[in-house]
């Protein structure tokens, strides 16, 4: 698959397209939602260029190929890009896909720009080849830590599925609490019922609890039966890897609203009713994020109007303090790299 957008005047003629290989989940486990982003984003930009001129007269094309949050695809797709003969590759979203893709790159001495992954250890070691654009997990979990403890949540339990990029973010979340006298709880999804997950809360006294796991199941599942369970009426639930869960939970009584976090990271946070009350739908949809990638129209040719987009509460970076008005952290669904078991 590839996408390359014209100039926007005639093409030179010794002006032979510069290929961008691009790496995206676009089918599942994948989260396939935000490879169409980042794919809309990387469009986005070869047209800027190529409406500029192209690089050096040369136009910009990109090649496209789907990692299905699988790292042995990425890598394969790393091969494959670099025999077709690519200067450069950019994208993907899953952390541990990343880190697969740019150990390939690295050994082929094949630029890569990481879009969106924050697994520490993509760039533990030292290379002139590979580079990335969002802050580490360690830098951003440590700030989601901060705003728990802030919020006034010290016992805080994590149901977590087996993978690379959840144990550490585990690890990070331990590293950081501990110190400050929080502590972390740690529950594995995989092996508990719902039910069960509710009393191991219980029993330990949590105060919030976050979701360390893909989507849709068992994930899905454990939300509806915690907010269904009066005993943990009060209990915050969340994900620092900006993940989503509004959609597949509507008809629980919560629903989600998106607010900027701390540089790339973006964190969902929920309005929580009175539990045993509900939410109309209609107020649900009111309510959610438009979740779209906010494009602008081509400066080439007619103009498109594009629907209007809701605003978030703030523009600021920093995450918001425990003081703004009946927020508390949330998310759920694919987060930085979950996909299947082991792949985030």
């Amino acid at each position: 698959m590839s996408t390359s957008p014209p100039l926007s005047g005639a093409e030179r003629a010794d002006g032979a397209s510069l290929r961008i290989g691009a790496l995206v989940p676009l089918t599942r486990p994948g989260w396939v939602e935000a490879g169409r982003h980042l794919l809309a984003g990387l469009e986005l930009a070869v047209g800027d260029v190529n409406d500029a001129g192209g690089i050096g007269g040369r136009p910009l094309e990109l090649v496209v190929r789907d990692t299905a949050a699988d790292p042995r695809r990425a890598a394969a797709a790393v091969d494959e890009l670099a025999r077709l003969g690519v200067a450069a590759l950019a994208g993907e979203y899953h952390s541990v896909v990343a880190r697969a893709a740019a150990a390939r790159a690295d050994a082929a001495g094949l630029p890569f720009l990481c879009s969106s992954a924050v697994l520490d250890a993509l760039t533990d070691q030292p290379t002139e080849w590979v580079a990335r654009i969002a802050p580490a997990q360690s830098h951003g979990w440590q700030i989601y830590a901060d705003f728990l403890l802030g919020a006034g949540h010290s016992r805080i339990a994590v149901a977590v599925e087996p993978s690379v990029y959840w144990a550490s973010g585990t690890r990070i979340l331990r590293e950081h609490l501990v110190p400050r006298g929080g502590s972390v709880i740690e529950i594995d999804m995989r092996a508990l019922t719902p039910a069960a997950v509710c009393d191991e809360l219980v029993d330990a006294g949590a105060t919030a609890l976050l979701l360390l796991g893909g989507h849709p199941e068992p994930a899905v599942s454990i939300v509806r039966s915690v907010r269904r369970d009066r005993r943990l009426a009060g209990i915050l639930v969340g994900a620092p890897a900006g993940q989503l869960f509004v959609a597949p939970v509507s008809r629980v009584p919560w629903y989600g609203r998106m607010m900027p976090s701390h540089a790339a990271y973006q964190v969902a946070y929920l309005v929580e009713p009175s539990v045993g009350t509900d939410v109309s739908t209609a107020e649900q949809r009111r309510a959610r994020p438009q979740f779209t990638p906010r494009l602008r129209p081509r400066r080439r040719g007619r103009r498109t109007s594009s629907p209007p987009h809701r605003r978030c509460r703030t523009s600021s970076p920093s995450p918001p303090s425990s003081t703004e008005v009946g927020t508390t952290p949330i998310s759920a669904r694919h987060g930085d790299g979950s996909g299947p078991a082991g792949t985030c």
